[in-house]
């Protein structure tokens, strides 16, 4: 039987990959609002406050028992058909602004490996970050929605953005971090560069934490005996995207390993993959997403923990 990890990291997944998680959630049968401490990305970031605010994931009534209620927007903040196409052209600028300064700066869906932490890497991602095409559009939707929610930095909640001007990661609700609105923070994680404006907090511009790390998972605040379960929604888009992902999430295991604590990550199975289509911005699957993912749930759950990956480098 899966137990109840004392950290839940939740990764970086557009609109699907948010189905997708709540999904797993929710087929785990666990009440996974009894975590100590949750640490969420882009799309995790919302899975994260929605937990944190004491919302689990829960069947819809008279449905049947694959089929989830999402926690989350739905498609409140999902992009129309003209925005995907925007968003997969913003993603391949990105991709070509990083090479041209000298690093894999990273996107929610290409994220940097951890080399990018060092200096060097923090300013190019940086220039990387100046030199984009500000956006106007925001999401004010998702904004109201996080907000509703109620959820507070009560020392439990994580939430990872970056630092537009210095190319720092920030984890909000993390000891020392600017003090944020959970609502305020939510956005800044989920801020996509190129495609949504920057969120301002306490005078500084913050973007998708995403940019970052697929995952953040060496963010997780987890010593020694410490189970730390991560969502890694990345890991089942393209196989590019699948490579960076299981590549800086074994790297952030180490560390955590090193602390002494047990990781276990879970990647989107076969089913889920085929219901992602071709992208994971496409609201129009996350029905299909999310029965998948409850049901790959239900499949680790009767597995045991040992059907969990364990992330390499």
């Amino acid at each position: 039987m899966i137990e109840l990890p004392d950290v839940l990291v939740l990764g970086a997944g557009g609109s699907l990959g948010e189905a997708w998680m709540t999904g797993v959630l929710g087929g785990l049968g666990l009440d996974f609002t009894r975590c100590e401490y949750f640490v969420g990305t882009s799309a995790g970031a919302v899975v994260a406050a929605t937990l944190a605010a004491g919302r689990p994931p829960r069947p819809v009534a008279g449905a049947p028992g694959d089929e989830l209620a999402l926690v989350g927007e739905a498609e409140a903040t999902a992009p129309d058909d003209a925005d995907r196409s925007r968003i997969a052209g913003a993603l391949g600028t990105i991709g070509r602004g990083a090479r041209r300064v000298g690093t894999a700066a990273a996107t929610p869906f290409a994220p940097a490996v951890l080399a990018a932490a060092k200096p060097a890497g923090r300013l190019a991602r940086a220039a990387v970050l100046r030199a984009a095409k500000r956006p106007e559009r925001t999401l004010p939707r998702l904004h109201d929605h996080v907000e509703g929610l109620g959820a507070r930095f009560d020392g439990r909640l994580r939430v990872s953005a970056v630092d537009r001007a210095s190319g720092r990661r920030v984890m909000f609700g993390s000891p020392n971090a600017p003090a944020a609105a959970v609502a305020d923070a939510v956005l800044a994680s989920c801020a996509v560069p190129w495609v949504f404006a920057p969120v301002e907090i306490d005078g500084r511009e913050y973007v998708d934490g995403g940019v970052w790390s697929p995952t953040n998972l060496d963010a997780a605040p987890a010593g020694r005996g410490a189970r730390v379960l991560c969502l890694m929604p990345t890991a089942g888009a393209a196989r590019r995207y699948r490579a960076g992902t299981l590549a800086a999430a074994g790297a952030e295991a180490l560390a955590l390993r090193a602390r002494g604590a047990d990781v276990q990550a879970v990647s989107p199975d076969a089913p889920t993959i085929e219901a992602f289509g071709s992208s994971l911005l496409d609201p129009r699957n996350r029905k299909a997403v999310a029965a998948a993912g409850f049901a790959q749930g239900r499949r680790l759950a009767a597995a045991g923990h040992s059907s969990a990956e364990t992330p390499n480098p």
